[in-house]
Parts: structure tokens; sequence; C-alpha cells
């Protein structure tokens, strides 16, 4: 009883903190009217949203809650699949929130003191931001396909407003890339349920992965679903919103965008493919998969060097791991027998890859408005998860082992080679953010104590030792052994060798002139933005066409109308002649017939 009503708790309380402040709105609406103080809205209370969730993790065994009267029948559950995923998602989803006090302070008092554009653009914030957090929970707890859908659709819909909470030129850019995108992966998504639950009668994830198994069409089924998650899960060529969306929204936003949401398209996978299903027949989809997985995880990497915004880095860099994970997937496709020794990776990887994204993103904002350290121990801490994230140290060391083991078992060296390259190009970006963190770093120092240094030094301990707190079924001792370790290092030493390279060369071309980078943000989306743009233009065009070839047949419809009229304006004429002769001829045939009769 206990865990159920945890279980409702959960979902229940984000929608009670959402709706707290349009309450709180509604009766003071008389005060708001009145220019003056407006009340606290990022308190105690909006940060506690996903203090439920974390209750329900940490309760032992599981539980399920079925509604017969939610939709089509509701089935929320908490089982050892889903407990990691929850447990990762709502400690960065709380971390983010406590660090978001203390990042948007200067707009909360500018608003409190009367500021009627920041109040409007915190009431947002305070609104959407447990309501996308209540999907995200939602669709980790949801068993049947309706409250999953749902889920993810409130997640997507409600993260746009954290995108565009600037309200400015770029942040809007970001947010129209990010609902454009959403609304392409939604119509693929839904469709791809309805094919598929349609098909085989089916209501719950379980069900419906083995009805795409066996179903005649089960392979474009997969291949609809796949690509409508890829654009949640940042697939290369759908991936373009991210880079854009990532450096306008607030940092602590980002942090979940990169972390937690990002991750909805694995989770999207994991739940209605086949995973290790040797009757699926996913083969040719799974090859497609890898090859598009290790493009992404590596022309991200290779792109995201040149940028210059900290956050567009670590976007490309959630791209390039993104790959990774994506051509994992690709290999429980093609090798059934390995994915339950690889899910087990997977969900490491990504829970290690979530909780460091989410410290490198909150460590911007650190550079950006420095605590009273020195800095003999500030960079070191916002160095650490960087060099995690390579896979040199700490979780990201047991995270690629994780999944480098099973692979060297299952006979995939070829990948492996690949996805070290890719490591390569992880290196190279850490390096990167680094450099243009240091670059745009701020003095105004902000005291140690308050909530952005405290979530911030929170997020890297958990980053870094996610193995240790991480329950996932199934997991033996994820740490490599000690032979097995210049096989896991040698890319980021061959990183750290280019990244030497490349400053000698920059300085010695900056000697020479100055030399800046040019390639923007968004890669893709400048492509298909201009292909928007030719194909809009060839639709009016051919519009204009149409409407000139329209204008000239009624012109001459209206020419022989007119010569229409101008005959039956002259049939008086004739009339009038043929009463005149009207006698005559009737005599005449008169006359006619008579002689006709006559003669016959």
């Amino acid at each position: 009883m206990t865990a159920t009503l945890l279980l409702i708790l959960t979902l229940l309380w984000p929608l009670l903190v959402m709706l707290r402040s349009p309450l709180r709105m509604l009766m003071e609406q008389d005060a708001l009217r009145r220019p003056g103080p407006r009340p606290k809205l990022l308190d105690i209370w909006w940060a506690s949203a996903p203090l439920p969730a974390l209750a329900l993790v940490l309760w032992p065994g599981e539980t399920t809650l079925v509604l017969e009267g939610w939709l089509l029948g509701g089935v929320w559950q908490l089982d050892d699949a889903r407990r990691p995923w929850l447990l990762f998602s709502a400690l960065l989803w709380g971390l983010a929130g406590i660090y978001a006090r203390g990042y948007l302070m200067t707009e909360q008092q500018a608003a409190e003191a009367g500021d009627g554009d920041a109040f409007r653009r915190l009431a947002g914030l305070a609104l959407l931001w447990p309501l996308t957090l209540v999907g995200n929970l939602l669709l980790l707890l949801a068993e049947d396909i309706p409250s999953f859908y749902l889920g993810f659709a409130v997640m997507t819909f409600a993260a746009y407003g954290l995108v565009v909470h600037a309200d400015n030129r770029d942040a809007h850019l970001g947010g129209r890339a990010y609902l454009i995108m959403a609304l392409f992966g939604e119509a693929l998504i839904l469709g791809g349920l309805l094919w598929s639950a349609g098909s085989a009668d089916v209501l719950t994830l379980t069900a419906l992965r083995d009805g795409i198994a066996d179903a005649e069409h089960g392979a474009w089924m997969a291949a609809i679903l796949w690509l409508g998650f890829g654009v949640k899960a940042g697939v290369v060529g759908l991936h373009v919103w991210l880079p854009l969306a990532h450096p306008v929204a607030p940092t602590p936003a980002s942090a979940v965008l990169s972390g937690v949401m990002i991750k909805a398209g694995l989770v999207g996978w994991l739940s209605v493919l086949p995973l290790g299903d040797p009757t699926a027949g996913l083969e040719p989809l799974g090859r497609l998969v890898i090859a598009l997985g290790l493009m992404s995880a590596l022309a991200a990497a290779l792109f995201g060097i040149t940028q210059r915004h900290p956050k567009a880095v670590l976007a490309y860099s959630s791209v390039s791991q993104m790959g990774i994970l994506t051509a994992l997937v690709g290999i429980g496709l093609i090798d059934p027998a390995l994915w339950p020794a690889l899910s087990v990776a997977v969900v490491l990887f990504a829970a290690h890859h979530g909780m460091t994204k989410g410290a490198l993103f909150l460590g911007v904002g650190i550079s950006e408005h420095p605590p009273r350290l020195p800095g003999w121990l500030l960079w070191p801490l916002l160095v650490l998860p960087a060099v995690s994230l390579t896979g040199a140290l700490a979780s990201g060391l047991a995270g690629k082992w994780a999944f480098k083991s099973v692979l060297y078992e299952g006979g995939h060296e070829a990948l492996v080679t690949w996805l070290s390259l890719a490591a390569v190009g992880t290196t190279l970006l850490m390096a990167r953010t680094l450099w243009r963190q240091w670059r745009e770093r701020g003095h105004n120092a902000i005291p140690l104590l308050g909530t952005m240094p405290l979530a911030w030094l929170f997020a890297i301990a958990a980053a870094t030792s996610v193995p240790l707190w991480l329950p996932v079924v199934g997991a033996d001792s994820p740490w490599p052994p000690p032979d097995e370790l210049p096989s896991l290092l040698w890319p980021v030493g061959v990183g750290l060798a280019l990244v030497g390279l490349g400053f000698f060369w920059l300085a010695g071309i900056t000697r020479r002139r100055p030399f800046v980078w040019r390639l923007r943000p968004g890669d893709l989306w400048w492509l298909y933005a201009l292909l928007a743009r030719y194909l809009g233009t060839a639709l009016k065009g051919g519009a204009a066409r149409l409407e000139a070839r329209g204008m000239r047949l009624r012109a001459r419809l209206v020419a022989r109308e007119r010569a229409a009229m101008v005959w039956i304006d002259g049939l008086p004429r004739y009339e009038r002649r043929f009463r005149q002769l009207a006698v005559p001829l009737m005599i005449g045939v008169a006359v006619v017939l008579l002689l006709g009769f006559w003669l016959g």
C-alpha cells in the first residue's frame, strides 16, 4: 500500500506543484495588477517536485497500479528494469531544480521587484518545469501504451517552454527547430504505435514487442518507431534541434534536456523494439541502425569541435554519445543472444552519460559564476566529469568496459574499434568545452554554500560514482582488469595528442592572420531551411503560374461570353424578319405539302 501511494504521489505531486503558482497568482490577482513586489515562484516547494519519485525508487520491492478507468486501461509499475532509469532521472531533475533557484536568482529578484517581463518568464518556467517532469516520469513508469505515449508527448511539448525561456531571437530559433522536429517525431511515433498495437490488438508495451516480432510487416513497424524515437535520441539527420536548443535554454534546463530527456528516445527503443528476440528478423534494420549510430558518433565530434559556445559543444557531444548507444541497440537487433548482457551495459552507460552530462552543463554556469573556491580546486572539479565522459576514469571507465567486454565476447571487435575512434572525438570535444569555458569564464564570485555550487558538487559526486549506487540487475563488477586499461585508455591519449597538435597549429595560424571558426550550430538545419525555402518559392511560383493560367482561361471565357451575348443581342433582328416572312413561308409550305400529296 505504501509503495502504491508513493507511485501515485510520484505523478501527482509535480502536478500539485505546477498548479500552485497559478493558484497563488489567482488569489493575489488584485495585487498583481498593481505595480510592486511579486510572489516568489521558484521556492523550495517548486524544487521538491521529484522527491516522491526518489522515495519510490528507494522503497524496496516492486509495485503495480492498474487503473481501469484511465484512458483504455492504465498500468503503471515500478520494477527492476525501470528502477535505474527512474533513479538517475529523478536525481538529476532534483539537482537541476535546486541549481535553477540560484541560477535564476537575479531574474527572480527582478520579478519580485515588479519587473513584468521577468515575472512572466519565470511564471512560464514555474508552470512548465514540473509539467515536463510529470511527462518524463509517466513514460518511465507506464506499461500501457496510451499512458506511455501521453507521458512522452507531454514531456516533449512542455519542454518547448523551457527552450524559449529567454524570449529572444536565438531562443525562438532554437524553439522553432525543437518544435518542428518534435512534431515530425510525434507523428511517426503515433503512427507506428497505432499500426503495431492495432495489428496485434494489444495495449501494453510487453505485448507490443511480441506483436512486432510476430507481425508480417514487423520490420516496417519497427523502422517507423525507431525513426520516431530517434528524433528525441538525436539520430544523425534528426539531431539538428540539439545544438540549437541547448545553448539558448537556461543551463539547468539544458542539463535535464541532455541528461534525461534525450534518453526518452532510448527508453522508447527499449520499450517497443523486440530486442533480444531471435524470431523478429530485424537484422537489416539493425545494420542500418549501427551504421547511423557510428555516423552520429563520429560526425558530431568533428562538427562539435568547431563550435564556440560551450553548451553547443556539449550538445554535439550528446549527439556523439547517443550515437554509441544507438549502435549498441543495433547490436541487439542483429545479435539477439547478446542482448541480455548488453542491455545491462546500455543502462549503465546511459546513466553515466546522463549524470555526467548534467554535471558538465551545470559546470558551464559555474564557470560563468564561479563560487569562492581557489582556481587550483575549481578547475579540477570542472575537468573531472569531462575526463570521466572520455572513459578515462570513474564511471566513464566502468561504462566503457561494460559494453566493450560484451562486444568482445560476441565477436564484434570491429565495432569496438569504431567506438574507440568515437572516444577520441569525445576527448576532443571535452577539451574544446573546457577551453571555451576558460575563455568565457566569469569573475564575480558567488557564495560557496549557495544552491548552485552545492547542486553542482553533488552532481559531480553522483556522476563519478554511478556504478556504486545504480541498481542494475545482472550487473557484475563493472571495473576493468588492469591488463585491459591500455586498450581502454589509448583513445584518450590519442585525443590529447591531437589537442596538443591542434593548439600548436592554431597558434601558428593566429600569428600569421586572425583565424575565426565560421561553422554555425545546427549544421543540417540550415540545409533543411534552405530546401524548405526553395520548396516554398517553388510552390509560390507554381501557384502564381496556376493563377496566371486561370486568369488567361478566365479571360478567354469572358471573351467568349461577350461574343455569345453579342450574338444573343442580335437575335431580335432576325425575329422581326421572320415575322415579316412568316405568312408567305407558311403559304409556301402548304403549297409544297399539297403538291407532295397530289404527286403521291
